[in-house]
């Protein structure tokens, strides 16, 4: 009796290692991760905001940077669609946008110093 409830327990762990391996079938959601980095001399105030072309807003946050500081933000997104991204300042803004159907990890960088803004952004793991 014991021998068949460890076999039985041992068949559905198999069956549940191989579901895993074969995914079940939803795509994984599409991951951003930014950097704003602080090259001024004053401390900025900034507003994140990453939405979906079908208007769910994903992240909403403000922070304060530092001067000589960079702030990390981690933004989880939906699978497929343009999505985009706002950062703004009191007095300037950087964007960018990508597609999760084709890109499961952006990485995008705001680098502001003092008044000038620079934005970069790549899909680092395609799908």
């Amino acid at each position: 009796m014991e021998r068949r409830r460890l076999l039985a327990a041992s068949a559905g762990a198999l069956a549940g290692a191989a579901a895993g391996c074969l995914g079940s079938g939803d795509p994984d959601p599409s991951q951003l991760d930014l950097t704003v980095r602080n090259d001024g001399d004053d401390p900025v105030d900034v507003d994140v905001v990453v939405e979906g072309d079908d208007g769910t807003t994903y992240a909403e946050e403000s922070d304060r940077v530092d001067a000589g500081v960079a702030r990390a933000f981690e933004v989880t997104v939906g699978d497929t669609g343009r999505h985009e991204l706002a950062v703004t300042g009191a007095d300037w803004e950087g964007r960018l946008a990508w597609d999760a159907g084709t890109c499961r990890l952006y990485d995008g960088q705001i680098t502001v110093d003092g008044e000038q803004v620079a934005v970069a952004g790549e899909c680092a793991d395609s799908r």
